[in-house]
């Protein structure tokens, strides 16, 4: 999830825990313990672009990592507030169900997480909610500004706290049934029209939970759709997109190359625009591909020019909006 998603959830899961008068200084400590794991992102100034796709999501988003960070920050809380009544036990339930909520959220975007990293490069990826989802997030962040405006004892504070929690999770459990409902039409549809799906995977699009983004093939190239849970239609129209691994003989020694291949999943295609080679990471989505299904991809790396791939993940997510494409986003997610 997007970084003010985890802050406003983990100051309503501090309030829920501690209520009664210490809730605000919960909600800051909350608000830490669910932002402590992306403590990764210190790790891009001093490494390469490739190097840090890896890292992010990797250690800090560990099983490990919170193993080794809970009991530091419970120990810390626990000298900070003395004198206090709260057991040292309630401070360790506190801080591993944040740090576990964060780790356990980030996997069902498409990015990837290292849940067991050192022990295995496995990344774990539901691909059931879009990295920020206004839907889920506006829950918990009201009730964020809420509850720190209103006094420490309010009586609204426990609603609050649980409008904030409660809510967001209801919707998550909606998204999961949307996630199952458009699988099965699309692998109905790879049935239909014979298209190869060894590997495939479902996504949203941007900001919503309605409009998919499809993604299957194999070692010879991936064919790219989109299907609404609002499609009359049944049908899916799909645009292959070949793989093209023989554009990568010239740099198949490149370190960076080997890096973006195992980031990807094996979900890549290489172009050639103009003198330069592009590698395409699928999982990220086209650039307005629900109009253009010929669309260049959100992410693509230069592979000849690196030093021309700063935010890469984020470059190519909202170029081209404005109110037009808005406005047709919209109208494709109602269904055709």
């Amino acid at each position: 999830m997007d970084s003010i998603t985890h802050i406003a959830l983990g100051a309503c899961i501090g309030e829920a825990f501690f209520e009664k008068g210490f809730g605000k200084k919960a909600m800051l400590w909350g608000a830490l313990a669910q932002s402590i794991p992306d403590i990764d992102f210190v790790a891009s100034f001093w490494m390469s672009t490739a190097d840090d796709l890896l890292a992010h999501r990797g250690f800090t988003h560990s099983l490990l990592f919170a193993i080794l960070i809970v009991p530091i920050m419970a120990m810390t809380a626990e000298k900070i507030h003395r004198p206090h009544n709260i057991t040292f036990k309630k401070w360790m339930l506190f801080f591993t169900a944040e740090v576990l909520m964060h780790l356990f959220l980030d996997g069902f975007n498409n990015y990837g997480v290292g849940w067991l990293v050192p022990f295995s490069d496995v990344r774990f990826s539901f691909n059931t909610l879009y990295v920020a989802d206004p839907f889920f997030s506006i829950w918990p962040g009201i009730a964020f500004l809420v509850l720190f405006i209103i006094h420490s004892h309010h009586r609204l504070r426990s609603l609050l706290w649980k409008i904030g929690v409660f809510i967001p999770f209801i919707y998550l459990a909606y998204c999961v049934t949307n996630k199952l409902s458009i699988d099965k039409d699309v692998r109905q549809q790879f049935a239909e029209q014979h298209i190869p799906h060894q590997r495939y995977f479902t996504t949203p699009s941007p900001l919503n939970n309605w409009l998919w983004y499809v993604v299957s093939g194999d070692d010879n190239g991936y064919y790219v759709g989109f299907r609404s849970v609002f499609d009359s239609n049944p049908k899916i129209d799909f645009t292959f997109f070949p793989r093209n691994d023989s554009l990568l003989k010239p740099v198949a020694d490149h370190e960076d190359l080997q890096q973006l291949i195992r980031f990807s999943q094996q979900f890549y295609t290489v172009e050639k625009w103009n003198d330069t080679l592009v590698f395409n990471d699928l999982r990220f989505g086209q650039i307005l591909g629900w109009r253009n299904p010929r669309e260049k991809f959100v992410f693509h790396y230069f592979l000849q020019h690196p030093d021309n791939n700063e935010l890469i993940v984020q470059r190519g997510r909202f170029t081209g909006w404005n109110k037009e494409e808005v406005l047709y986003l919209l109208k494709r997610v109602r269904g055709n």
